[in-house]
């Protein structure tokens, strides 16, 4: 497990790029200029690597010392491309089981999802660049070691990752208090993909058009949604329950 870190500085920086470390955040301030930081955004380009332009104010509250206008998160964790991971789940055999985080940003939530989804067998979460869980020490302590278990997945489009699992054969269901089916009444003994949305708002209009089944948790109280950790555990199980009946 590789210990989350922050870098800063522009050459610090692109060392680390071209050494192939990967950024829980990458920041770079606003209005910066100069050869250095056109290089760096060469790299960034060449290396795939997303970025947020903040306020300088936002650098000073990361770090005291001279970033020149440049802060990095290093990743605790080395992401994995779904597209490289998924042929070989079906070469071993094996049924395809991903979860897709949808906007999943509380770091605890995210670390019991996985958790219970290393547990279940599953082979894969996959999360957008934006707006999704920081994995850092809260997560793998909430996660009790999973995320060095289970492979995160990392994309820049959500939508065009779920659309290639389901052009791979996997079945899209999302997991949402808007469904109209029950999870239960759901076939999920196939290659699946299961959508979790964010408690605060959801699942997105454009991943839940992508969704095979749109499947609800039964509610008997007057509080509208569950947790999303433990709609994930519920339905998670529910997978784990279908293959194992057959």
């Amino acid at each position: 497990m590789k210990e989350t870190s922050l870098i800063y500085g522009l050459h610090p920086v692109m060392e680390a790029i071209k050494a192939g470390r990967y950024f829980e955040r990458l920041y770079i301030q606003k209005n910066l200029e100069g050869e250095s930081v056109r290089q760096l955004r060469q790299l960034l380009v060449q290396h795939h690597i997303h970025y947020q332009m903040v306020p300088v104010e936002k650098l000073n509250r990361l770090t005291q010392g001279n970033h020149q206008g440049v802060v990095g998160i290093l990743s605790k964790i080395t992401y994995v491309d779904i597209e490289q991971l998924l042929p070989g789940i079906f070469e071993r055999g094996e049924t395809p089981f991903i979860v897709i985080a949808d906007r999943i940003t509380d770091v605890r939530n995210f670390g019991a999802i996985a958790r219970t989804a290393e547990c279940a067998g599953v082979h894969a979460i996959v999360v957008p660049h934006q707006e999704s869980a920081m994995i850092n020490a809260d997560a793998f302590k909430t996660s009790a070691g999973a995320l060095v278990r289970i492979p995160v997945c990392r994309t820049s489009n959500l939508r065009m990752t779920t659309l290639f699992l389901r052009e791979s054969g996997l079945q899209i269901v999302a997991v949402s208090e808007k469904g109209y089916e029950l999870y239960s009444q759901v076939d999920l003994s196939g290659p699946v993909a299961l959508i979790l949305g964010s408690e605060e708002n959801g699942i997105s209009p454009q991943l839940l058009k992508l969704a095979d089944h749109i499947c609800k948790i039964p509610l008997m109280g007057q509080i509208a949604s569950l947790n999303v950790s433990v709609a994930a555990g519920i339905v998670l199980y529910e997978v784990v329950r279908q293959r194992n009946n057959l």
